[in-house]
């Protein structure tokens, strides 16, 4: 018997026990069991059914159900009325369950799967399955109640495990004998409690088919059906009881009348009522009109939440709530203003753009607050089905409306906050691109008639307040970036940083573990050394962490040496954290020939990038080393053409290229680099080395450089300049064209750096070699 793991929602059944290749409907009610079909569905439709052993027990525990079950596939799903639905499963193969993973929101169990092995084994095997196959053809036929060309089917079955599975499936046997049957693994021994049971239960018909000729002869089955139905009906009419139907038309025909629905969306609800009405209550498109219906009534087609146009108000509220991001709080105070004046602007998409941890989804839930609208948030990365935005047609079996239309359900008003996390983390597939489908959604001009796939009927967006966020722009479409307002959240100082953390996270996690600030305190300079040497980012999740990680430690001394406070200083924070795990590269003490500190962007902030050329005697080879990218190596290239076009300039010898090998190497070599920003930095790093003059020591550069010696703008200037600020470097020359961003540098830093502005390379050279040489 072939065996293998798996792991699966549980549904525990009361009174119905499930054999392989059963194919049968049953319905669920229990809200977990409920759950754990949706999760089948969205694995595979694979499913664990194992039933109760007691079937009046309303929440079952690990001992009330038996650990051998069926594994099976979920064929169909039916809505039926009153919160329950109808599944149609087929049974795949016995499993016995072996582990319980999950008890909450529904019970997921690892499952070994046992599968029988095919044919015949023996003598004594072959002998079983005649016997078998001879009672249950007298078993059909004394029984009635299964069809004939049933035993066609089953003489073409050659497995004899699966024959006992599917004759004991037909056989109406009480609950203990069936699981008596499934817990059997072996198929011998399965094969001679079947042949024992038919047998008995042969006997039995036997006995009953005497009784049942005389009770025939006495009643008529015709006149009986008419008196039951007609006792049934007075009974009915004597307690005034409806119809089960006709109360489901009334109660819905009720809502829609109550729930102020837009004229045209009332219209297609009553037609779909209608359509209810005539398909009958337990019809397949009966459940599907079922569910359409309560979508659309569930859907704020014309609630909303009154603004806060309290401008001072919504200022106090974001910056309470957050420290920094001063233009995105500026724009949204301008929404406000603008809002308060004219009372007619439709909400803006915003897409906030920076380095993960910075904030950026936090923000958004602070802007739903100082707003006075509902949050819903849609994570983006990973989708890759157009379905998904727009929805499935009703038309395909288990349709549902898309995520946006889900998401307006949730906000329970048609002016929410909808933050579209990581919307540059989408990706597409043969099933359509997502960010098509968000061109319509993303567009202030056409999202009032936003048409969901399965909805079919306009939903306005308009009002909704749309904000997206993306670590970079280089992955969204260019259509769809047309369609946002991008404003950039760049990294945060280390004095923002510190302010962040004292005013806002070490309040949060005093919270989150439940102790007061008097028993554990964090110095400033604690809070500082954690910043400079246990974290390297941009944003401050990070940092969250570790003084998380330093709470955690201080309550567990405190509880271990009963102590009554402890004040965490830098001493304490490197007892608790260990040896520090950072350190910024710091700029020379000495001018040196030939090493050139160069400025880089990375994911995670800015960070220099220190780059060194040495001479050799040679025959003018130039190897490059430090896990350079195409681009780097690039500016390599560029940068050693210019120095061979104009050596005389710069006092190097007309034929240095033919005696003389340059090795250019970037320090870290493990770390990958690459970036149009080093161009610069290669070029005095090689003109140093050959010219044997030295560069100053407290200068960093960035730029990217052309053949004729132009020096280009670059991004991330922000960034490089806080790492210069670490480094201790006091200048930095930048390209010209990127005087315009000098302006987001934080004051502390533009004071004490002191920036060169160049358009050419002589300038560059001129600021950053030592002119007595």
């Amino acid at each position: 018997m072939e065996k293998n793991l798996e792991v699966l929602p549980l549904i525990p059944l009361r009174g119905i026990t499930v054999f392989p290749y059963m194919v049968l409907h049953f319905d669920v009610g229990r809200e977990k069991s409920i759950v754990a079909i949706e999760e089948a569905m969205l694995n595979e439709q694979k499913i664990f059914l194992a039933a109760q052993k007691e079937a009046k027990i309303e929440e079952p525990e690990e001992e009330d159900i038996f650990e051998t079950g069926t594994i099976c596939n979920i064929k169909q799903i039916l809505k039926l009325p009153g919160d329950t639905i109808r599944v149609l499963v087929e049974g795949e193969s016995r499993g016995k369950l072996t582990k319980y993973i999950e008890k909450e929101p529904f019970l997921k169990v690892e499952v070994e799967s046992l599968v029988d092995e095919d044919g015949i084994k023996n003598n004594k095997c072959e002998a079983l399955v005649r016997s078998i196959r001879k009672n249950f053809d007298e078993y059909i036929k004394l029984s009635g109640s299964i069809p004939i060309d049933t035993i066609v089917t089953l003489e073409e079955l050659n497995n004899p495990g699966r024959l006992a599975d599917v004759i004991s499936s037909y056989l109406t046997l009480k609950q203990e004998k069936k699981q008596e049957l499934l817990n059997t693994y072996e198929v011998e021994e399965r094969l001679q409690k079947l042949l024992d049971i038919l047998i008995n239960e042969v006997d039995i018909l036997k006995i009953e088919r005497k009784i049942g000729v005389k009770v025939k002869n006495k009643i008529d089955k015709v006149q009986k059906e008419y008196y039951l139905k007609e006792q049934l009906k007075a009974i009915q009419e004597e307690l005034g009881e409806e119809d089960e139907d006709k109360k489901e038309l009334a109660k819905y025909k009720n809502k829609i009348s109550k729930a102020k629905l837009p004229k045209n969306v009332k219209e297609k609800a009553l037609y779909e009522l209608e359509r209810l009405k005539s398909n009958g209550g337990y019809s397949a498109e009966s459940g599907v009109i079922r569910t359409y219906l309560d979508w659309i009534l569930d859907l704020p087609w014309n609630k909303q939440t009154e603004d806060n146009l309290d401008i001072k108000s919504a200022r106090e509220v974001l910056e309470k709530e957050h420290y920094g991001l001063e233009d995105v709080k500026d724009r949204i105070i301008e929404y406000l203003a603008v809002k308060k004046m004219s009372n007619s602007l439709k909400g803006p998409i915003l897409c906030l753009v920076g380095p993960p941890g910075v904030g950026k989804t936090s923000i958004g839930k602070s802007i739903a607050h100082a707003l006075n609208r509902n949050f819903v948030r849609m994570s983006l990365g990973g989708v890759r089905d157009e379905a998904e935005i727009r929805g499935h047609r009703k038309t395909y079996v288990g349709a549902i409306p898309g995520r946006i239309i889900y998401g307006m359900k949730q906000a329970k008003s048609k002016n929410p906050l909808f933050l579209l996390d990581e919307i540059d983390k989408m990706s597409n597939d043969f099933k359509g691109d997502p960010a098509d489908a968000l061109l319509e959604v993303l567009d202030s001009e056409q999202n009032s008639t936003f048409r969901d796939h399965y909805l079919e009927l306009e939903f306005d967006l308009s009002n909704v307040l749309f904000i997206t966020t993306a670590n970079s722009l280089e992955n969204i479409p260019r259509p769809l970036l047309d369609r946002m307002e991008i404003i950039e959240v760049s990294g945060y100082t280390s004095e923002e940083k510190f302010h962040i953390a004292k005013e806002h996270l070490v309040a949060k996690e005093l919270k989150a573990h439940e102790i007061d600030d008097d028993k554990v305190k964090i110095s400033d300079s604690a809070i500082q050394l954690i910043i400079d040497s246990y974290t390297r980012e941009s944003g401050v999740r990070s940092l969250e962490r570790k003084i998380s990680s330093v709470i955690r430690k201080a309550i567990a001394e405190i509880m271990e040496k009963d102590k009554k406070r402890i004040i965490l200083n830098s001493t304490k924070v490197k007892t608790y954290l260990g040896p520090e795990i950072f350190t910024y590269d710091k700029a020379d003490e000495e001018d040196k020939v030939g090493v050139v500190m160069g400025m880089a962007w990375t994911g995670y902030g800015g960070d220099t990038l220190p780059v060194e050329v040495t001479v050799m005697p040679g025959t003018g080879k130039l190897e490059l080393t430090g896990q350079l990218g195409d681009v780097m190596k690039e500016s390599a290239k560029a940068g050693y053409s210019y120095v061979r076009a104009n050596a005389h300039k710069y006092g190097i010898e007309d034929n240095f290229y033919k005696e003389k090998d340059l090795h250019i190497h970037a320090p870290e070599g493990a770390v990958p680099k690459d970036g149009p920003s080093a161009g610069v930095t290669m070029i005095t790093a090689i003109i140093s080395a050959l010219s044997g003059i030295k560069v100053k020591h407290n200068v960093a550069m960035t730029g990217e450089i052309t053949l004729t010696g132009r020096v280009l703008p670059i991004g991330g200037l922000k960034e490089k300049s806080l790492a210069a600020y670490r480094a201790g470097i006091t200048t930095v020359i930048i390209p010209k064209d990127n005087e315009k961003d000098l302006i987001k540098i934080p004051k502390t830093v533009r004071g004490k750096i002191n920036y060169i502005l160049a358009d050419k390379i002589d300038i560059v050279l001129e600021n950053a070699l030592v002119k007595n040489e």
